[in-house]
């Protein structure tokens, strides 16, 4: 029998939720995963949407640092803007199972730990909107509204989690530069 800790159990939950989905995942395919009992498992965890939750509120914090350091700095609209893309890129291709949870799996979250997850996921959109709003009120940006382009770019963004792999064409920089420059030509 197999000696696992809780951040295993934690971990193997991401790679499962986010290649599975949360409903597609039960706990002896985690168990499987992690050559472990049923019984085993819950000496880790009390059920799988603990670990949905877990994974979700990782996967959150990682966007959220950026948004806070990207918002503390006294850096221009555009380079802001640049940040977060490229920042936003490197949280999804670096740490894609949590990434991919927290995007895609987040709304199967019982309604008390969903709350907290909106909350850090509004804010994190809103700094998008805030940059933008400076962008546009300062010139940097053409006249728009900065709630529907914040929507736009991060739906972009996100869409990430759906085709981007490690084996592909593109590094992640590359891909990084490219959607820079392609969010920056919608914008200004």
């Amino acid at each position: 029998m197999t000696t696992r800790s809780r951040e295993d159990v934690v971990q193997a939950a991401g790679r499962l939720f986010a290649a599975r989905g949360f409903h597609g995942t039960s706990m002896r395919d985690l168990g499987d995963e992690l050559g472990l009992l049923g019984s085993s498992l819950y000496s880790h965890v009390e059920s799988k949407e603990q670990l949905l939750i877990e994974v979700v509120q990782r996967g959150a914090a990682l966007f959220q640092a950026l948004a806070d350091s990207v918002a503390a700095s006294d850096r221009p609209p555009a380079e802001k803007v640049a940040a977060l893309v490229r920042g936003h890129v490197d949280i999804i291709t670096s740490n894609q199972e949590q990434s991919a949870t927290f995007l895609n799996e987040a709304r199967f979250l019982p309604a008390d730990g969903r709350t907290a997850i909106v909350i850090l996921r509004d804010r994190y959109e809103e700094t998008f909107r805030e940059v933008i709003a400076e962008g546009v009120a300062r010139g940097a940006f053409r006249d728009q509204n900065p709630a529907l382009a914040s929507i736009l770019v991060l739906s972009v963004l996100n869409a990430l989690t759906r085709w981007y792999r490690r084996s592909g064409a593109q590094s992640p920089e590359e891909i990084a530069d490219a959607m820079v420059a392609f969010v920056m030509d919608g914008l200004q």
